[in-house]
């Protein structure tokens, strides 16, 4: 009778894993719609690979987060990555296209001064060494996940600390 119990609780066991851990990981691949951002300023778009989304929230997370975590500006909580803030910068800042190259060498909201020596990017990599290996490719991931957070999280992603 204890055998019979041992196996029936190795089968509830495995089922949970599979039903709570397994099936959720798979639930996690994202439609075409959500992975589709604006490329340019020009309106056209792009879809991400699933394979990008995935690596540009590790990288994200690893370079930006600091600051940036759920897309709010720790340094200037006026300013927040959702796509509304995103647009009215100057240049707008609402496409992948501009996000890499703000990346690159950051200015400051109304593109009027370089920040680099504040802001991590390729320019200034010298002082902020987690900018130093990424690639075109790494900020276009980048560029691609916060431009799909607000499909995502919605007012939460750049809403500010009511949300976090």
């Amino acid at each position: 009778m204890t055998f019979k119990k041992n196996i029936l609780l190795l089968f509830i066991v495995l089922f949970s894993i599979f039903s709570f851990v397994i099936l959720p990981i798979n639930a996690i691949e994202l439609d075409e719609n959500t992975r589709t951002v604006q490329l340019n300023d020009s309106g056209k778009t792009t879809i991400l690979e699933t394979s990008q989304v995935r690596r540009g929230k590790r990288l994200f997370n690893n370079a930006c987060a600091q600051c940036h975590n759920g897309g709010i500006t720790k340094t200037n909580p006026n300013v927040g990555l959702d796509i509304e803030s995103l647009g009215l910068a100057t240049p707008a800042r609402d496409n992948v296209i501009s996000l890499i190259d703000y990346m690159k060498d950051p200015k400051s909201y109304d593109g009027a001064v370089s920040i680099s020596e504040l802001h991590p990017s390729i320019r200034s990599a010298e002082i902020y060494p987690k900018m130093r290996n990424l690639t075109d490719d790494d900020l276009f991931a980048i560029a691609g996940h916060i431009l799909i957070q607000p499909k995502l999280n919605g007012e939460k992603w750049g809403g500010g600390k009511i949300y976090y």
